[in-house]
């Protein structure tokens, strides 16, 4: 199994860091330091995160680090903020809190249904024809909408709920396999299937650390994410990248 994935022009491994919890204190801070030097590919935030705190928080930690994994975050959750405005606005907020100058991956958090996909991926394009955003991705949609906001912007990356007991967007999954789009698994530890435990004893592992080679066996191109504030959960989550499934584990858990 391929331990790494490349999106855009940077190949990093392929387990990242869910920070919806993140809050701003000096521990987090240095967790969030901790977690980059244990080998996470990408830290995942968005606008919305503990109002701030979690973009604030990532900000800080990685403010004058030369070893950065990429760092994603997100807009335009809540009906009526994929406008131009008000996305725009939190684009620049996001810049602000994380400290930087370009945001590696930027997501449009939800398809809002009071404004066109077009529109808001629109938006998105123009900060990075800007230099302000380097890659695009896009969250909880299906096939019909990453082409039609292909048609505008290359996208990169497409994070929808996937899991063992989540299975609707096998379809996206494959698409974006196909198409070298990174699929970025939210909530992926969730779920379980008969025979998990009896996996994880034979190879010496935790059922989260199966399940997490299941859903990188999946696709060369999932990037999960397990949220967590744990240092140990980081670094077991981090080592789930040497578990290689055999053909029959998989189908079992499939």
């Amino acid at each position: 199994m391929n331990g790494t994935i490349r999106i855009g022009d940077r190949e990093v491994a392929r387990i990242g860091l869910g920070t919806n919890r993140l809050t701003e204190t000096p521990a987090n801070i240095g967790f969030i330091r901790a977690a980059v030097e244990a080998g996470i590919g990408m830290i995942d935030s968005a606008h919305l995160y503990t109002g701030g705190a979690s973009e604030r928080t990532i900000g800080a930690a990685l403010a004058g680090t030369t070893r950065r994994p990429i760092v994603a975050t997100k807009g335009g959750f809540g009906r009526g903020e994929g406008k131009r405005n008000g996305l725009a606005h939190q684009i620049e907020q996001s810049l602000s809190a994380l400290r930087v100058d370009r945001i590696d991956l930027y997501y449009l958090h939800r398809v809002d249904p009071d404004t066109p996909l077009e529109e808001s991926v629109a938006l998105i394009a123009e900060f990075r024809a800007g230099g302000k955003i380097d890659q695009v991705g896009l969250s909880q949609v299906g096939v019909a909408e990453i082409q039609s906001a292909q048609r505008i912007v290359p996208i990169s990356a497409v994070q929808n709920q996937f899991n063992l007991a989540a299975r609707g967007w096998d379809e996206v999954v494959d698409y974006c396999t196909s198409q070298g789009i990174a699929f970025v698994p939210f909530f992926p530890l969730r779920g379980a299937r008969p025979g998990l435990a009896d996996i994880a004893r034979r190879h010496d592992a935790s059922p989260s650390q199966v399940i997490l080679a299941w859903l990188l066996r999946r696709s060369p191109q999932m990037l999960p994410i397990p949220g967590t504030l744990s240092m140990e959960h980081v670094r077991e989550n981090v080592a789930a990248l040497e578990i290689e499934l055999c053909d029959a584990e998989f189908a079992s858990l499939s």
